[in-house]
């Protein structure tokens, strides 16, 4: 339940092709006891989870994101991932999928809402992939109800309040046996033909499996020929904020008040620190790779961590100023929401384990 609450609300399909979401460690049957946010999985936070058995570590920053060759502890990754999996300690990531996220917790919010900016849209945007796709099939008139039947037990054809929900459309499958087959009709080595039904129906990604055994279960021939489209969800999401301040500010200003507003001591910024500054984009965490939107979008300043030399020594040669207010300042602001958001779904759902930010800092830097 809690797994596919997290992802009700931060689909894995909202999140970047090269991202790793979800369950990285753990049983999807186990237990919750305690759900403990944070921004990243250290040895200080599985110490802290340890303290009640049964805990599931939600964080931000997927602990396994780079392909392990094995799993040892010759590796951070391996050994965290080890000491979690032998403690029983369950972890899931809500990566860029929390990133674009519009429900107040995603990481860009944060330094909007310090520079309380209007008029915010997001600064990238793009058409995701959605939870659902569609099986087509073909299947001889008197065996379709049996195919429906298999089909709908096993999680297709429901949309809303309406299950057995199908589309058909009657033609001819044509088709030669080859030796070794088993054929519904028509003979070994001769052309045959057969009246069938083109079968559409929608099913979540996560019963296809289920869905597949089902319609073999069911079909009558030997070999079921079938495809399987993913369907987008109509949803636009996107990285970062680009929004308006309530009044021009010196840049040296706007960087002061994100430093006051964030847990960011190594901010820096990049430009005329006398600059008026009207428009603002922001990205959490590391951003270099969307300066050219944000210059795109008539920022005058964009916020972001993790900036490169001669990324910034171009970006303001082109006249965008920039903030550095580093990875971990800006996203782990965002945890606080992150967690109320999960608390507030799970009492609606009816799960009783408790949601809590982890009181274990990750800051890497002194």
């Amino acid at each position: 339940m809690w797994l596919a609450m997290l992802d009700e609300l931060y689909p894995p399909g909202h999140a970047a092709s090269w991202d790793q979401v979800g369950l990285q460690v753990g049983d999807p049957d186990w237990p919750v006891a305690r759900v403990l946010t944070s921004l990243d999985v250290t040895g200080a936070v599985l110490e802290e989870a340890a303290e009640v058995a049964e805990t599931l570590v939600l964080a931000h920053h997927p602990l396994l994101f780079r392909p392990l060759e094995r799993l040892t502890p010759a590796t951070a990754a391996g050994r965290l991932a080890l000491r979690a999996a032998t403690s029983r300690i369950a972890v899931a990531a809500a990566h860029t999928n929390l990133d674009v996220a519009r429900d107040g917790a995603g990481t860009s919010q944060p330094v909007a809402r310090v520079l309380g900016l209007t008029a915010t849209r997001p600064l990238t945007t793009e058409v995701t992939e959605g939870r659902r796709c569609k099986l087509v099939t073909f299947v001889p008139p008197e065996a379709l109800d049996a195919v429906i039947d298999g089909v709908a037990a096993a999680g297709a054809g429901r949309i809303g309040e309406y299950e057995r929900c199908t589309f058909r459309v009657r033609g001819t499958g044509t088709f030669r046996p080859l030796e070794g087959a088993d054929p519904y009709s028509g003979a070994v080595g001769e052309d045959a033909a057969e009246q069938e039904d083109r079968l559409e129906v929608e099913l979540p990604t996560r019963r296809i499996g289920e869905v597949v055994r089902a319609l073999i279960a069911a079909h009558p021939y030997d070999e079921v020929a079938y495809d399987l489209v993913p369907l987008l969800d109509g949803a636009e999401v996107g990285f970062g904020v680009v929004g308006e301040l309530h009044e021009p500010l010196p840049l040296a200003v706007v960087a002061a008040q994100i430093r006051a507003g964030l847990p960011a001591p190594h901010l820096r910024f990049a430009g005329d620190p006398e600059r008026l500054v009207t428009t603002v984009a922001t990205v959490g965490g590391a951003g270099d790779s969307l300066i050219g939107a944000a210059a795109a979008s008539g920022a005058d300043v964009y916020v972001t961590g993790d900036l490169r030399h001669h990324v910034t020594l171009d970006a303001v040669e082109q006249g965008l100023a920039l903030i550095d207010a580093g990875h971990h300042a800006t996203e782990v602001a965002a945890i606080p929401a992150w967690t109320e958001r999960l608390a507030a779904a799970a009492q609606r759902e009816g799960l009783v384990a408790p949601v809590l930010a982890s009181r274990t800092p990750t800051v890497p830097w002194s």
